[in-house]
């Protein structure tokens, strides 16, 4: 695991073993979902290795053990569309959690993010948000995001996603240099229509087939 400022990649063989899949051209609708189910997995289980438990008891087939269990209100934040590819993984490992959703589509001239639908649950006190998007372009919709939900009274927050690029983490860390940002890969740039190079391509499109 490399850390930098407020943004970690994780790294891990099996983790970049799936991200050259996950990149290549003739990945086909099926298997990238499934790569992006299984990517997300393994981000969260790094982002979140800093939740708060209590000490709880219980009653083996052999007698008592001491345990632990995750406490405190949990929600999983996808941006829409792509970011409903990484909803299904966090709810498999946070059973317990509520979910929200931020719809946000891009300007195609100015790359710009355009808000369109909101749902969130009540904020309380020791509310915890997870926000997912597979990419993590100009930064734009991630920002808008998060202030939405700092709007809606959530605090904590940290921000997974699976490629991303050194100008949307500059972008959020100048914004919100308060949310972590765990990601699998920091690709070399824009391209003119700022789209992450190498990337791969619109994660969108290749999650829903809409190509």
């Amino acid at each position: 695991m490399i850390a930098r400022a407020m943004h970690t990649i994780v790294q891990h063989p099996l983790l970049q073993h799936r991200i050259a899949i996950l990149r290549d051209t003739k990945t086909d609708c099926k298997l990238f979902r499934e790569l992006v189910h299984e990517i997300t997995r393994f981000l969260a289980f790094d982002a979140l290795r800093d939740l708060p438990t209590a000490a709880v008891r219980v009653k083996t087939p052999m007698g008592e053990a001491s345990g632990e269990k995750v406490v405190g209100h949990i929600v999983v934040a996808p941006i829409l569309r792509a970011g409903m590819g990484m909803l299904a993984p966090m709810l498999e490992i946070l059973p317990y959690a509520t979910a929200g959703v931020i719809g946000m589509k891009r300007n195609e001239e100015t790359a710009e993010p355009i808000p369109y639908y909101l749902n969130l649950p009540k904020a309380w006190p020791d509310s915890f948000v997870v926000l997912v998007d597979p990419m993590l372009a100009t930064g734009g919709s991630a920002c808008d995001a998060i202030a939405t939900l700092k709007k809606n009274g959530f605090s904590r927050i940290v921000f997974l996603n699976v490629i991303s690029c050194p100008e949307g983490i500059a972008r959020v860390e100048r914004e919100h240099p308060d949310v972590p940002i765990y990601t699998a890969a920091v690709d070399d740039r824009l391209n003119d229509h700022h789209y992450i190079v190498p990337g791969l391509g619109d994660a969108g499109d290749r999650l829903f087939g809409t190509l």
